[in-house]
């Protein structure tokens, strides 16, 4: 994505502080007019952030469980423009047909976020209910990863669950969700 332009860059910081100012309980004691110049100086975030609203993740600011700051899918499932991608690029290399569009850790990257991980996504899920229907694709330990598998979550039964499969499947319901700090 290029540069936004100064009226999407306005519609974008208006789209954002609404949704933080309706849920200020992802961000208790967090101050809009701090989070505006964290992100209004760094024009690769606020792209980052566009491309998160334009894919589905309605993305607000949480607390991460490090203390810091950073703005995450908040979509109540997993962001619809970033369904049906397998883990990674070697899965999908790997796959002989029935081929994905893509991976998400190959979007995940350019778009400017990271995947979440399970630490973070269990964090998430304390400020809602999230992926009630869907799954989410998680940083996959390297272990894991190189004996062919990754990692997903989703919420069921209200409880947290992490699962695995192989990392070069992929399903209309699972996609994944990013962030950004600042």
């Amino acid at each position: 994505m290029s540069k936004l332009s100064h009226e999407e860059t306005l519609e974008l910081l208006h789209t954002l502080e609404s949704r933080f100012t309706e849920n200020v309980e992802r961000h208790s004691n967090v101050v809009w007019s701090d989070v505006l110049e964290r992100i209004q100086i760094d024009q690769d975030k606020l792209t980052s952030l566009a491309l998160m609203e334009e894919t589905g993740g309605e993305p607000d600011v949480i607390r991460l469980p490090n203390g810091d700051l950073a703005f995450c899918d908040c979509s109540t499932e997993s962001p619809s423009g970033r369904r049906s991608l397998c883990y990674d690029e070697s899965a999908l290399e790997a796959r002989k047909k029935n081929k994905p569009a893509g991976s998400a850790l190959a979007l995940s990257e350019q778009m400017g976020i990271s995947l979440l991980d399970e630490e973070t996504y269990r964090h998430l899920q304390t400020l809602g209910a999230f992926d009630l229907k869907t799954s989410s694709w998680i940083q996959t330990p390297d272990v894991i990863r190189q004996k062919g598998g990754a990692l997903f979550c989703d919420r069921r039964y209200d409880h947290i669950f992490v699962y695995h499969n192989g990392a070069d499947s992929y399903y209309a319901a699972r996609g994944f969700r990013g962030m950004i700090t600042i």
